[in-house]
């Protein structure tokens, strides 16, 4: 199972093993955000959190 790095939620899985949320590039590190995260903030504020 994977966590959101910003909150730390379990990520469900859909069809395919696909999480439900989104991975962002940081530092050419892949990190995996939640839907949750993902509406309430920015790409730009999210890429200043995970940092």
């Amino acid at each position: 199972m994977a966590k959101c790095d910003l909150c730390g939620n379990k990520l469900d899985m859909i069809f395919l093993n696909k999480i439900m949320g989104t991975y962002v590039k940081v530092n050419r590190k892949t990190r995996t955000v939640c839907s949750n995260c993902q509406s309430k903030f920015s790409i730009d504020e999210l890429k200043e959190k995970i940092k």
